[in-house]
């Protein structure tokens, strides 16, 4: 079987200079060339972004598991067997000190998503043979990722013409409000956010818990961002009191793909696919939000396609098995048109 390569690039990021949390603005953005791109020289290609979950990055989708291929094995098995379109892979780095940046421009993180659009896909479209334009190209991620695909896809679909979450983001009511209080308690007794986060750092080993806070205070950064507050962030509880922050939420909600979909529905119209899916027993309940989000797709006239599989959040690789195809077809050039 004739299989692909992947290119580490080191990309030095002009936007990501400078961040407020002093992470790298250079960063590794592995690129996965398909079989065929050595082997035919004229062909030109779709491209897929790819985007890493919360404490992850695009690296990670590279990670061996003797049960569970990486993507790049993955994306070969499909084509070797007919099943997938070929097309390139890029998968960025949206890490920060957080844990991740939503692929959102926030003053208390940086301008991630500018490094994606005004960066990454141009660079991409210059040093590959792609085929440009929104029609050959397609977001997709799992998790904080999927949310990412969402968002990026409906704020630039001048950018992205097709789209596939899995386990996205969607319904804060349900994904993150539970954890505020979790995350209230830590903060307190740490003495602040500050001194939470140094004793985060310093920790060896990360536990559930810590996690569990730390993504409300990623999600703080990537929503509701103040340079005038504590680390550059208003937070969703008051620190003194416990209380939860309606005004702080109601920005958030700002950013729920919920309240977004109506604001961009002509978008989504446009989309050559729009896919979710979600597991029945998501730790995040992110299930239900889905099946509003679709509901609310259905109402609005947006085709769409959704499925749910019988698991939770973690360890579903597998369903690339099912949106790389649908992405594949999405993309691909129309019949008789040169690539």
């Amino acid at each position: 079987m004739k299989r692909g390569q992947v290119i580490l690039e080191a990309f030095e990021s002009a936007v990501l200079r400078g961040n407020p949390l002093g992470d790298p603005h250079v960063r590794t953005v592995p690129i996965y060339l398909p079989p065929s791109y050595d082997l035919d020289r004229e062909r030109r290609f779709p491209v897929a972004y790819v985007l890493a979950g919360f404490t992850g990055r695009g690296r990670a989708l590279l990670n061996d598991n003797p049960w569970s291929p990486a993507l790049p094995e993955r994306m070969d098995a499909l084509i070797a067997r007919g099943a997938c379109e070929e097309m390139i892979l890029v998968l960025p780095d949206g890490f920060t000190r957080y844990g991740g940046s939503q692929y959102l421009n926030s003053s208390a993180t940086g301008r991630y998503e500018d490094h994606l659009v005004l960066e990454l896909v141009p660079h991409v479209d210059r040093a590959y043979r792609t085929l440009p334009g929104r029609a050959h190209r397609g977001v997709m991620g799992k998790s904080s990722g999927g949310y990412g695909a969402l968002s990026l896809s409906m704020r630039h679909p001048d950018v992205f013409g097709a789209v596939a979450s899995h386990s996205g983001d969607v319904y804060f009511e349900y994904c993150y409000r539970g954890d505020v209080p979790k995350f209230c308690t830590q903060v307190q007794e740490a003495g602040g956010p500050e001194k939470w986060l140094a004793a985060f750092d310093a920790k060896l080993q990360k536990k559930h818990d810590d996690l569990t806070a730390l993504n409300i205070l990623a999600m703080a950064a990537a929503y509701s961002p103040n340079s005038a507050s504590p680390l550059g962030i208003d937070l969703p509880c008051d620190l003194d009191s416990g209380a939860f922050r309606e005004d702080v939420w109601r920005r958030w909600l700002e950013h729920d793909p919920l309240r977004m979909v109506e604001r961009h529905a002509e978008a989504l119209r446009a989309a050559r696919l729009v896919y979710l899916d979600c597991g029945t027993r998501d730790e995040f309940h992110l299930q239900h939000g889905a099946r509003i989000f679709t509901r609310r797709l259905s109402a609005l006239g947006i085709a769409h396609e959704y499925e749910e599989f019988p698991d939770g959040h973690m360890n579903v690789q597998y369903r690339y098995d099912v949106s790389l195809p649908r992405m594949g077809r999405a993309l691909a050039p129309a019949v008789g048109v040169t690539r």
